[in-house]
């Protein structure tokens, strides 16, 4: 009967089993500020860099991912979780403890019994050796909710990792497309001083013949000047990418990929930008998931602080032999040996473990609230990417217009001031204003790129691989 109701208590565990809490009303759904002829309803692939069909922006991510000094921390933490893991799983079978040795002296047990023989107290050695079992029974659930705590924890660790792997992908393409982006900026800047300087070069030859004044003239250098001008910045902000890009790929500024800068146009998506929906997020995103796992553990934890309550049972035994030559220790003269249960319990004063759980469940109450934030975050965040990617290809669109009607109103200036319909300054106001129209289309184009990556982040794609987590079980 006492066998059975042993039995009976140890599938019992104390403390809230812990369950997924529900999302947010609407936290699942399709996306709000997601256009449905600019993105597509499929989830996004995990390795959404490959959509650009750019080899060497595949090389780049793949060198981040081998050779990031915080990945590589973070997998060092992975693997002190999951150590941690395996270590509160032991906390199931029985512990055991060797001991065996030899002592040269004087015992005042032996000497007593030597003298009640009539023998006189010696100097001897004595050897002995003694195998130490000891086992908990996990009546209350104390261990296997250690084992269900460690193992939420290293699910949080793993999912720390995989938000780690996020935020390398988005940041080496991120650097990669600003490298791209600032070259095209930079090659219509070029284009931009070779129209100027042609149109300054003209106006100084139709100054020498009499036809434009000193004061068309300087208008003209002045605008050569400022074109020029807004090369220098680029080039730096290009230079300060490429750093940037070395960085991530574990490299020192003498180590630069310096063939990235080859690259004059930021890489295109083949298709629409895939964005999935709310449940999908939810799934993937890796701070969310951290977040719940965090949730599970300090739910876990109640059960553990809950769980010291009650008495802790160990039933403990041991056998051995002493003797005064070790050919003797297997005799059964000296033969020792034992077996007994044992109990533990914080009681009557159990004020500190009542103050363990109250700290314990405020703990779980904060996780709770984390997580919601967490899943909020990961909301607004995506919502506000995928609304600022729509709005930028709105503008590029209205930019790609006005630059072509910009471009028009310069070839019909150029024909009319030689016709003398028009005066050099209607010519020079189109000629800024056709500069300026390009410079703000590559300036757009470089923006969306930019859209892309932190739609893509936001999204949480980038961080599976083949490991996963060990659960508990």
């Amino acid at each position: 009967m006492t066998a059975t109701a042993a039995l009976t208590l140890a599938g019992c565990a104390v403390g809230p089993d812990y369950h997924t809490p529900v999302a947010p009303t609407g936290a699942d759904g399709p996306w709000r500020m997601a256009e449905a002829a600019r993105t597509a309803r499929t989830d996004p692939p995990d390795d959404w860099w490959r959509l650009y069909n750019d080899p060497r922006l595949d090389g780049y991510v793949t060198q981040a991912f081998a050779a990031n000094h915080d990945l590589a921390a973070a997998e060092a933490n992975l693997s002190a979780s999951r150590a941690i893991l395996s270590a509160a799983r032991a906390g199931r079978y029985p512990s055991t403890t060797t001991v065996a040795g030899g002592v040269y002296g004087r015992d005042a047990v032996t000497g007593e019994i030597l003298g009640i023989l009539g023998h006189k107290n010696e100097t001897i050695w004595k050897y002995d050796d003694l195998l130490d079992v000891s086992y908990e029974l996990d009546l209350f659930g104390r261990v296997k909710r250690s084992v269900e705590a460690a193992g939420a924890d290293a699910g949080a660790v793993a999912a720390a990792r995989d938000a780690v792997k996020v935020t390398v992908a988005a940041e080496t393409t991120r650097a990669y497309v600003s490298i791209c982006a600032l070259g095209e900026e930079i090659a219509v800047t070029q284009h931009a001083l070779a129209v100027v300087t042609d149109q300054d070069d003209i106006t100084r030859r139709r100054q020498a013949a009499g036809e434009a004044s000193e004061f068309d003239l300087a208008r003209s250098a002045t605008l050569v000047a400022q074109v020029r001008s807004t090369l220098p910045p680029l080039e730096g902000q290009r230079r300060s990418a490429l750093l940037e890009l070395t960085a991530l790929l574990g490299k020192t500024p003498a180590e630069a990929p310096r063939e990235a800068l080859t690259c004059a146009a930021p890489p295109q998506l083949g298709s629409s930008i895939p964005v999935g929906d709310g449940a999908g997020l939810l799934a993937r995103r890796p701070d969310i998931r951290e977040a719940e796992r965090r949730l599970a553990g300090a739910t876990a934890r109640v059960g553990v602080a809950t769980a010291d309550l009650y008495p802790r049972i160990t039933l403990s035994g041991f056998y051995g032999g002493a003797a005064g030559d070790t050919g003797a220790l297997l005799e059964e003269k000296g033969l020792t040996w034992g077996v007994g249960p044992s109990i533990s319990w914080n009681f009557p004063n159990q004020a500190a473990v009542r103050a363990r759980v109250r700290a314990s469940k405020a703990g779980a109450a904060a996780a709770l609230d984390l997580f919601d934030s967490a899943v909020l975050r990961g909301l607004k965040e995506t919502e506000q990417s995928l609304s600022a990617y729509s709005a930028e290809l709105d503008r590029r669109r209205a930019l790609g217009d006005a630059q072509t009607q910009a471009r028009r109103a310069f070839g019909l200036a150029e024909g009319q001031v030689r016709a003398g319909a028009i005066s050099a300054l209607d010519l020079l106001t189109t000629e800024q204003q056709l500069v300026a129209a390009d410079a703000a289309v590559a300036g757009s184009d470089a923006a969306l790129a930019q859209d892309q990556v932190a739609a893509f982040k936001a999204l949480g794609g980038g961080w599976r691989s083949d490991s996963k987590p060990p659960a508990a079980r």
